[in-house]
């Protein structure tokens, strides 16, 4: 075995190389083709409820202009962005705007708590399996799809935003519909 000894070490090197290499070099294409939503991809359907226990699939959304947040109580930027959102479905919904706040799994009790007191009228749906979020990918709250006519995604923001820019993207969605 003495003068093959070294042929074998070799043989198994490159194999292990190359195993290895395929390997990583899977792990990080898939990264990129994982299923997660992205900029100019089409948005996951979701079926959740609302509230009042009405549900709300975003199918039934198609043709029209969404904007998806997800949100929670105990995010300060997404307390901060919930009126700012109610204000701009106020401007907007006569051209056509629909924004869906999709709630992450909090008990009734504060979401309903949270919506009365900010008088929010765009629908609240309901997470609550967690199901949704993690088919959107989400890694940080607030998060917020802009969802043109044709279900494909505008823009996805991660992080709070200024109510200046809520309105900047709403108007650059909603030139999509015309």
């Amino acid at each position: 075995m003495g003068k093959y000894r070294k042929p074998v070490q070799i043989v198994i090197l490159l194999a292990v190389l190359i195993i290895g290499g395929y390997a990583i070099g899977t792990a990080l294409f898939a990264a990129d083709n994982d299923g997660i939503p992205k900029v100019g991809g089409t948005v996951p359907d979701f079926t959740l409820a609302d509230l009042d226990g009405n549900t709300h699939q975003l199918s039934d959304y198609k043709g029209k202009a969404v904007v998806i947040n997800f949100w929670g109580t105990f995010c300060p930027p997404c307390v901060k962005e919930m009126p700012e959102f109610e204000r701009q479905f106020a401007k907007w919904q006569d051209e056509g705007l629909e924004i869906l706040a999709i709630n992450l799994s909090e008990d009734n009790l504060t979401v309903n708590n949270f919506v009365r007191n900010f008088d929010l009228n765009y629908p609240i749906l309901r997470d609550v399996d967690r199901k949704t979020e993690r088919k959107y990918g989400l890694r940080s709250y607030p998060t917020t799809f802009f969802v043109k006519p044709d279900g494909k995604i505008m823009e996805i923001k991660v992080g709070g935003m200024t109510e200046a820019d809520i309105d900047e993207r709403i108007a650059k969605l909603l030139e999509h519909t015309s």
